[in-house]
């Protein structure tokens, strides 16, 4: 029997802190309120003081969503409604993302990354958690999968983002805003350029059809760029996407079951995803077709199906 249906939220020895939820209504969490009718909207502390954003929702086993590079946890508001009737949902910030904490100085490289998704994982005493994550946050679940060992349950990686250029294929946009904001001295200046307009012309070529980004969505992330800091943790992420190319040589450790997604519309090429699915143990792959990047955002039901369909047949074997 999976321990996590019998206790999803059995803390752990090591865990330091117990999450402090959130006020209601919180000007961070009034987006997140329109699309979330119930579940918890919460903050953890990891070790380091650092303060995770997350939502909690749904019965069952536990399911932790981690989302794509410039996104925060709503980029999963079309799943989460489908899954959490089957799951107990963590969907989290990263830092420097969201409405977590920005800490616009400290790295935001994988490693760092890895480790504070597996902060955040022993601070809510989350026992074998399935792992599911899109663009970096399928990277993070990768790597940290290769960590943990049998400690984690499954694994589902839409559009895995361990290659490069990435995000400058998006557009002529992307291509050259990102080129410049990682520039060592006009970079700052293009970093601090983004508002609503540039974000959504870069994001929309993440997508087959770009009206599966939802305009209030795209209004959120130009709330959050606002932040200050916010430009600055972005600038240092961009700068240290080599570091998530060198996290592909992890992925031969793992040993739980592994689902590999991908939009045949994503910025990734052929030979992207055949050096991911040969750097992974024994795969199972699955393309969708008419899918860009955020594939959350525009195929959310494929998602709730392929994750149901490989969960239960895990389950029956």
């Amino acid at each position: 029997m999976n321990p996590i249906a019998m206790n999803p939220t059995a803390m752990n020895p090591i865990a330091m802190t117990a999450p402090s939820p959130v006020a209601a209504g919180t000007d961070a969490d009034a987006y997140t309120r329109r699309w979330l009718a119930s579940g918890e909207i919460a903050h953890a502390t990891l070790r380091d003081g650092t303060r995770i954003r997350y939502v909690r929702v749904g019965h069952g086993p536990a399911l932790v969503l981690t989302h794509t590079v410039r996104t925060q946890l709503d980029l999963f508001q079309r799943v989460i409604p489908l899954l959490s009737p089957h799951f107990t949902i963590y969907a989290l910030d990263l830092p420097g993302f969201g409405w977590s904490d920005l800490k616009p100085s400290l790295p935001k490289d994988e490693p760092t990354l890895r480790a504070a998704l597996m902060g955040f994982i022993a601070e809510l005493g989350i026992a074998r958690p399935i792992l599911a994550g899109e663009s970096i946050g399928a990277t993070l679940s990768l790597s940290l999968a290769a960590e943990l060992g049998d400690r984690v349950e499954q694994v589902f990686a839409f559009n895995t983002y361990d290659y490069r250029p990435g995000l400058e294929r998006s557009n002529l946009l992307a291509s050259i805003i990102i080129k410049s904001v990682r520039a060592p001295v006009v970079g700052p200046v293009f970093a601090a350029l983004e508002n609503r307009t540039i974000t959504g012309g870069i994001m929309s070529g993440g997508f087959h059809d770009p009206s599966s980004l939802p305009a209030d969505l795209l209004d959120e992330y130009a709330r959050v760029g606002a932040r200050a800091g916010y430009s600055t943790a972005s600038r240092t992420l961009l700068k240290a996407l080599p570091s998530f190319v060198a996290a592909r040589a992890r992925y031969r450790s793992i040993t739980a079951p592994v689902t590999l997604v991908w939009g045949d519309k994503d910025w990734s090429t052929p030979r992207d995803r055949a050096g991911v699915e040969a750097a992974v143990p024994s795969p199972s792959v699955v393309t969708l077709e008419r899918t860009g990047h955020f594939s959350a955002l525009e195929r959310p039901q494929a998602w709730a199906d392929i994750i149901l369909a490989a969960t239960k047949a895990r389950a029956a074997s």
